[in-house]
């Protein structure tokens, strides 16, 4: 038979258990209304930040669609150097293909993968290029974002806007391996790794751009995104 100290200090521990319980409640659904009430606007922030990227490298007269709604999911594909599932942005003016936008990454960068988004036009010319992640040296090779560059006139990365469309594979190296992209004197190994990612990139896109364009994704009818290789 229990003591009344026992049964004190059984309904003692009870009312605790109880009160631990309430706060846990209270505060899980503090926290699942916290993230409800501000995951449009982390979603809306996310959203702008992409849209000011792609702005950057894909001209407003290229299209009247929204580029991230049409959208498209790659598997890993070697040719551009992801090694994950990444998305596809597709422009169209007036209903008709215009320009994509594609994630590359340059596995060769001097401090590793240099991570970018490059802009293609319908015939799969380079148009525009922006890096979004990389780890190279800071004041010597980090001039491959325009944010770094100290030539705020001609950025290097601005040498992707518009890239002649007749330009052979030799001419897809930096100067001083022969060919036609400026590089800055002692950081050789970084815009390397870019122009060489870029050009492997653009071969992808020229071979496959009507399949990309052609296949239904996010702004398609049947299915929200498709992983299956273009062929």
């Amino acid at each position: 038979m229990s003591t009344p100290a026992e049964k004190h200090a059984f309904r003692v521990s009870g009312e605790t258990a109880l009160t631990l319980v309430a706060f846990i409640v209270f505060f899980t659904a503090l926290l699942a209304w916290a993230f409800l009430f501000t995951k449009p606007t982390i979603e809306q922030s996310a959203r702008a930040e992409k849209m000011a990227i792609l702005n950057q490298i894909l001209p407003a007269r290229l299209y009247d669609n929204d580029p991230l709604a049409d959208t498209l999911t790659l598997p890993p594909e070697a040719a551009l150097g992801i090694t994950a599932p990444a998305t596809v942005y597709r422009a169209r003016l007036s209903g008709k293909p215009s320009a994509l936008v594609v994630d590359v990454v340059a596995p060769d960068g001097y401090s590793g993968n240099i991570k970018m988004l490059a802009a293609f036009n319908a015939a799969g010319q380079v148009i525009g290029v922006r890096v979004v992640e990389h780890k190279e040296t800071p004041g010597l090779g980090d001039y491959i974002d325009p944010r770094k560059d100290m030539n705020k006139d001609r950025p290097w990365i601005n040498q992707f806007n518009q890239v002649p469309e007749d330009l052979s594979a030799q001419q897809w190296h930096v100067r001083k391996d022969g060919g036609d992209f400026d590089a800055y004197a002692g950081a050789t190994v970084t815009p390397r790794a870019v122009v060489k990612a870029i050009y492997k990139a653009q071969q992808f896109v020229k071979t496959h751009r009507q399949a990309l364009f052609a296949r239904e994704g996010a702004a398609g009818r049947s299915s929200p995104q498709t992983e299956t290789r273009a062929q």
